[in-house]
């Protein structure tokens, strides 16, 4: 991937000022990982401590997120995680549809360049948005769909599992299962 292009789309992206989150936001949450990563998870929006920081996934929920990940045997600096919002919307409310629908080509353009095998989707927002509008994370995190060139899953959120513990288990599952997907592919 020409890293200059990449480069490109992030400076773009950091100056966005095309919704009213841009006047709220502290920073935009770009992504950051491997760009030239075979696994991609993307979530919905960051939360206040990716805000603060600039980052993705690097609150509670982000921690929890790694936790599982070294358990699988994957490398945090070997995946690219990213959000379909760039900037954190007021009180870690769900995105409006057309605050996603502003920050959706950034999302694209991300994927064009990286190119992953598999995209996890993390949560039900991300879920509906990327895989289908009616998709339900209760009964379908773990399943995978072929969308185009990808391979996707969704799983729950991490900030679902710290809600409620007695998911643990099924995101272990999905999880070891993503893991598993990733040296087939």
């Amino acid at each position: 991937m020409p890293e200059e292009r990449f480069e490109e789309l992030k400076k773009t992206c950091l100056s966005c000022t095309a919704c009213p989150l841009s006047q709220t936001r502290t920073n935009v949450v770009f992504g950051e990982g491997n760009p030239d990563a075979d696994l991609m998870f993307v979530g919905e929006a960051p939360g206040e401590q990716e805000d603060l920081s600039g980052k993705p996934f690097v609150g509670r929920s982000g921690q929890l997120l790694d936790r599982y990940l070294e358990y699988v045997g994957i490398r945090r600096e070997d995946v690219f995680i990213a959000n379909i919002i760039k900037c954190r919307p007021p009180a870690n409310r769900d995105p409006k549809p057309s605050e996603e629908e502003l920050c959706m080509p950034y999302l694209r353009e991300q994927v064009r360049l990286i190119r992953p095998k598999i995209i996890v989707c993390l949560g039900r927002i991300a879920a509906m948005k990327l895989i289908r509008e009616d998709y339900r994370i209760t009964e379908e995190h773990g399943q995978w769909v072929r969308k185009g060139n990808f391979l996707m899953t969704a799983v729950f959120h991490p900030a679902a599992i710290l809600r409620d513990p007695r998911k643990k288990e099924l995101m272990l599952d999905d999880m070891i299962s993503i893991s598993k997907k990733l040296t087939e592919e």
